[in-house]
């Protein structure tokens, strides 16, 4: 008696979690229904074209299979495990991680560029607070040199004024004597 192969295999056997059952669902039934030209829905930033191996002679089995798989919505789907079926929905997963990949690298390229330009503008921005820095201890050191200078004047100003008092003073008393011999002869 030979032994055969069975059709299908309920899903939930495979040992995914929910999330990957739901994909695989999703995607086989997408796969399946559209033969191998179906490029990935969500991600389609890059698709590659089918080359067209193996379409004909099985795109009306595979829709018939592909809803006859999926349909225990409730309880689960089961996946195909004839050969045709298998390549439609490894090349489906193939096109899927290469949409999947291409998206992640276009990605990668944009976070690149923002980092590159952020980084430009941090240097930017260091170089003019730098140059603001540098402009603001200037301006400190002209007070602090003015604030010397101002001290100097005015040391040799309360000197002048001492000077001067000194001085008309000592004309005060010039002055007072000779009033005064003036006023004895």
């Amino acid at each position: 008696m030979p032994s055969t192969l069975p059709s299908s295999i309920p899903d939930s056997q495979l040992g995914l979690s929910q999330s990957e059952l739901h994909i695989l669902r999703q995607h086989q039934q997408i796969a399946l229904s559209s033969g191998s030209s179906s490029a990935a829905p969500h991600y389609a930033h890059s698709t590659t074209s089918s080359r067209g191996r193996g379409h004909a002679r099985s795109s009306a089995s595979t829709s018939r299979a592909a809803s006859a798989a999926s349909s225990g919505q409730g309880g689960g789907g089961r996946l195909l495990l004839d050969a045709g079926s298998l390549a439609v929905l490894g090349s489906h997963f193939e096109r899927l991680m290469g949409a999947i990949q291409s998206r992640v690298n276009h990605l990668t390229a944009q976070t690149q560029r923002s980092t590159l330009h952020q980084s430009s503008r941090a240097h930017s921005s260091i170089a003019s607070a730098d140059a603001e820095i540098a402009r603001f201890r200037d301006i400190l050191r002209q007070i602090d040199d003015l604030e010397t200078e101002f001290d100097k004047v005015r040391h040799i100003r309360d000197i002048v004024k001492g000077f001067r008092a000194r001085v008309e003073g000592l004309e005060r008393r010039v002055d007072g004597r000779g009033t005064a011999v003036r006023g004895r002869r």
